[in-house]
């Protein structure tokens, strides 16, 4: 699909009328999946797809669900209250979204300078965060589940360089959950907007830069038009999950098999999902240096560490939430990132230094 029609989409907001019960007939149950993309944009409107197929397809389709891409139903930006209250019964999206409901939220998502993509994934199953993650969301009414990773996001393109701290003071920038907490304390003009209005703002130089999500994705919204300068590594992000909200009383109303097959389409699609962006964002990556003129620079190293530092700040502030939840949420994430951050400094570190190291491989 063009950058046009994916721009056409996402522009579009709709409302939902009123609260619709499943439509059961045969045996058969009918939901209503909204999401926070346009229709198959690459990456997260795949994998939105991608889930609910998935979840038709595992239920034997007892359980069909019927995808409603941003703004077809209710706007992006309206997917979780809209499962909430009963208008639909799951979304997609990710939860650096919902700050606004409760900062914890924003933990579940992504950190910035946290976890990566495995291990946010290891922190949820084998470091206690899934039942904070259902104790969170159960106070809205809702059951959620991981179902994807984008893994490793960018700083981002800008249409300036980047060559100290200074440079950030003022700086109009769109990004979203914790790392625009980050980003404010550095001094920059942070706001959140989708895809189409990050490139319709780029163009039109009401932002300077921005970030989304990575080569494969921010291609297909065509950034690289307006702004040639593009960043790593994206400390904001060092992977951002994709989740599935469901209707807590729709799922508990669920037979158990059917149950279980909401969770498994969710659990099985994670990994396919995370090496799909891998793959997909490296061969992009080389076509926009290739064909576009792209330029990939690294942030200067004092850029990095002054981001580190308010990064802390951030973390620091959240242990003080007046919400014993977001406490013990923000504990249990610290605890895990300290244990495995140790841990990979000989594993996967050090499997990655060696591998960049000068040697001849393979002829």
């Amino acid at each position: 699909m063009k950058r046009r029609q994916f721009l056409k989409a996402a522009g579009v907001a709709g409302m939902a009328t009123g609260l619709a019960a499943p439509a059961i007939a045969q045996d058969k149950i009918t939901w209503k999946m909204v999401t926070a993309w346009p229709k198959n944009l690459p990456g997260p409107g795949v994998a939105a797809q991608m889930l609910a197929d998935r979840i038709t397809a595992l239920s034997g389709g007892r359980l069909e669900v019927k995808l409603y891409a941003a703004g077809e139903l209710v706007p992006s930006n309206g997917v979780f209250d809209a499962v909430s209250e009963g208008t639909a019964e799951l979304y997609h999206a990710v939860p650096s979204y919902w700050g606004s409901k409760s900062r914890g939220i924003l933990l579940f998502g992504s950190q910035p300078f946290g976890l990566r993509a495995d291990e946010q994934l290891g922190w949820l199953v084998h470091g206690g965060g899934q039942a904070l993650y259902d104790e969170m969301y159960g106070r809205f009414g809702l059951k959620p589940f991981l179902c994807g990773n984008s893994g490793p996001q960018w700083q981002g393109w800008f249409r300036n360089e980047i060559n100290s701290v200074d440079d950030l003071k003022g700086l109009r920038f769109r990004t979203t959950g914790l790392a625009s907490e980050m980003c404010a304390k550095l001094g920059m003009a942070v706001q959140a907007m989708g895809g189409g209005d990050m490139f319709q703002g780029l163009q039109s130089g009401t932002i300077d830069a921005g970030e989304f999500i990575g080569p494969w994705t921010d291609s297909a919204l065509g950034f690289y038009q307006v702004a040639k300068n593009y960043y790593w590594p994206g400390v904001g992000e060092p992977s951002s999950a994709e989740e599935c909200a469901v209707n807590k009383a729709a799922y508990d109303a669920l037979p158990e098999d059917l149950q279980q097959a909401v969770a498994y389409a969710c659990e099985s699609l994670y990994n396919p999902v995370w090496t799909e962006y891998t793959t997909k964002h490296a061969a992009a990556l080389k076509q926009l240096v290739a064909e576009q003129d792209v330029q990939v620079k690294k942030l200067p190293d004092d850029v990095i560490v002054a981001m580190g530092n308010a990064a802390g700040e951030v973390i620091a502030e959240l242990r003080e939430d007046d919400d014993e939840l977001v406490k013990r949420i923000v504990e249990s994430f610290l605890g895990y990132r300290e244990g495995i951050a140790e841990y990979m400094v000989y594993a996967d570190n050090g499997q990655m230094n060696a591998r960049a190291m000068d040697y001849k491989y393979g002829g």
